[in-house]
Formats: C-alpha cells, sequence, structure tokens
C-alpha cells in the first residue's frame, strides 16, 4: 500500500508540475496570467468559518496562510486525481504507460474548476460571468490536457524512480 502512494504522489506531483510549467510559460506565450492559487487558499479557508462561496474571491478578506494552503491543496489534488487514474486503469499501466486513459483523465479534471471551483469563487459556472468566458474555457481545457500529458509523463518518471 506504501508503495502504491508513492507512485500516486510521483505520478501527481510530476503531472502537477508539469502543468505549472505550462502556467507560467503561458504568460510569455499567450499572455495570460498564471494562476493564483492563494485565492484558492483563501477560498478553502473561509469554508473554516461557513462561507462555501464567494461574489468575487479576489474581494473576500484574505486569510492566513492562504498562499501555502492553496499550493498544497494544488499538489494534494494533482495527486488525488492521479489515483483516480490508476484506480480507472488498474496497477498493470506503471508497467507500461500509455497516454489515452491519462488525457482522459487529464479532461476529465475540467470538471473540478468548471463546475465547482469557478461557481464557488465568483466566476459563474464554466466562467460564464468573467469578460471572456470562451477564452477562460480555453485555457482551462489546455492546462487541464497538459495534466492528462503530465500523468502519462508521470508514468515514465514513476518507472524511472521506482526502478
Amino acid at each position: 500500500m506504501t508503495s502504491l502512494f508513492i507512485h500516486i504522489a510521483i505520478i501527481g506531483g510530476t503531472a502537477t508540475l508539469l502543468m505549472d510549467a505550462w502556467g507560467w510559460l503561458r504568460h510569455p506565450l499567450l499572455g495570460v496570467a498564471p494562476p493564483d492559487y492563494g485565492l484558492v487558499g483563501r477560498w478553502l479557508l473561509h469554508m473554516r468559518r461557513g462561507r462555501f462561496s464567494h461574489p468575487a474571491i479576489a474581494r473576500a478578506a484574505p486569510m492566513r496562510g492562504e498562499r501555502l494552503t492553496g499550493w498544497l491543496f494544488h499538489y494534494l489534488t494533482g495527486m488525488v486525481f492521479a489515483a483516480l487514474l490508476l484506480a480507472m486503469v488498474g496497477p498493470q499501466w506503471l508497467a507500461s504507460p500509455t497516454p489515452g486513459p491519462a488525457l482522459m483523465v487529464g479532461i476529465a479534471t475540467l470538471a473540478a474548476p468548471l463546475l465547482v471551483m469557478q461557481p464557488a469563487m465568483g466566476a459563474g459556472i464554466a466562467a460564464c460571468k468573467t469578460p471572456t468566458p470562451n477564452r477562460a474555457r480555453l485555457q482551462s481545457l489546455l492546462t487541464h490536457g497538459v495534466f492528462g500529458i503530465g500523468l502519462y509523463v508521470g508514468g515514465y518518471v514513476d518507472a524511472w524512480i521506482m526502478q
């Protein structure tokens, strides 16, 4: 069981790291600012006070430790999605990773921001309350596609580390 958690941490961590690299690269390439995971932390920390949604999370009261909380949650979520991948395909995928299931899981993870996080943080379902919702949706799709590629790459990183 411990070995399975190590596999999940390596694959999920690699995929999330690749997603973050994309987030940082898209600013100079496409003019899109990287995500602010401090705002995710703010949203999560407000939940302790019973506040689960906000008209605009950026205008909500800042919370102590929000940046660290947001980043930890971001990487933990990547690991949960890696566990989902392994639950779907089985541990045999670790011996010979294939891109199809990894990309499917990556794209499926779009449900989290589009249907949960964006509405709860004031952007509406699928960013419908943002100034450019289609651009935001496309960026989410690209980012989660990169995450799916990262899951696939993470399978090989895992094989290399665990050999």
